[in-house]
């Protein structure tokens, strides 16, 4: 038996060797993974580069290394050029809001009494500082990363290099101390506009008494604190962000174009995790019950 076991065992034919995968297969399964890898490389090196430029700008800010005079030019520049641009928008978006909210209001109890504290609370600690910096990420964020990397690209920054003179100290610190000062005036500006425009809304389409909409009595210390240090905290952030983008510009007009595109993406990014973070922070440090 065993003698015709090895007999027909050897007139089998032999198994087939087994298939080598598909090389377009494996890459098309490797492919999410790597590009996954490469984003998160790539992110945590964007945010090295941004962390040792902040770094170097607060030293260089804590040293004094920057002139006066470009800071007022660039406080001008920040300033007050973006406040008609900021005082539309949050116009619009008081107009809007107090119209949607007294309107549903009105289908379910008509008590308007408390939408202008309410109101006012939301623009303290939240709305006016996230909202203009939203509106400077945009267009400060855009002028800060085109200029500087116009001048990367033209090799501007390498002649400042070989004349002994800072990129750092030259370009982004007066740019970081204008926009650190002139984001929480801008905010209040911001306040009072929208304050104005949900005031006359109020007023004119719900009949709401100005002297009952306008109504701090729920505003805090912790609502004011917040508010200012996320003002600051903005502040610090857009140029930052907006002039690292500028600093690594690379390829001619089209890298320019992508520096600033760039730019607008990560400040605006920036702005809404560290409103995130803040406002939790807030919460967190002074709860809901404690004030």
């Amino acid at each position: 038996m065993s003698r015709t076991r090895d007999i027909r065992s050897a007139d089998s034919p032999p198994a087939p060797p087994a298939s080598a995968p598909d090389p377009q297969r494996v890459a098309l399964l490797l492919r999410p993974p790597l590009l996954v890898g490469a984003a998160a490389l790539g992110g945590a090196r964007v945010a090295r580069g941004i962390a040792s430029l902040f770094a170097g700008t607060l030293l260089r800010a804590i040293n004094r290394q920057s002139e006066r005079g470009a800071v007022a030019e660039q406080m001008f520049n920040i300033g007050n050029r973006s406040l008609f641009f900021v005082a539309v928008t949050l116009g619009f978006i008081a107009l809007v809001s107090v119209f949607q909210v007294c309107l549903q209001l009105n289908r379910v109890t008509g008590d308007l009494s408390k939408v202008g504290l309410e109101l006012i609370k939301l623009m303290v600690h939240e709305s006016a500082p996230s909202l203009t910096a939203m509106m400077l990420a945009t267009r400060v964020g855009a002028g800060i990363a085109a200029e500087i990397g116009s001048m990367v690209v033209t090799e501007q920054v390498d002649a400042l290099r070989m004349s002994g003179v800072d990129p750092v100290s030259y370009l982004i610190l007066p740019r970081f101390l204008a926009c650190l000062l002139m984001t929480p005036v801008l905010a209040v500006f911001a306040f009072g506009v929208a304050l104005g425009s949900g005031t006359a809304m109020a007023y004119v389409a719900f009949g709401v008494n100005p002297s009952i909409f306008v109504d701090f009595s729920a505003v805090t210390a912790a609502d004011v604190g917040i508010g200012v240090v996320k003002c600051f905290c903005f502040g610090a952030a857009i140029p930052v962000v907006s002039g690292y983008c500028g600093l690594t510009t690379f390829g001619g007009s089209e890298g320019v174009g992508a520096a600033t595109t760039r730019a607008v993406i990560n400040a605006s990014l920036a702005v809404l995790a560290l409103d995130l973070l803040l406002t939790v922070a807030g919460f967190m440090l002074f709860p809901p019950s404690a004030a």
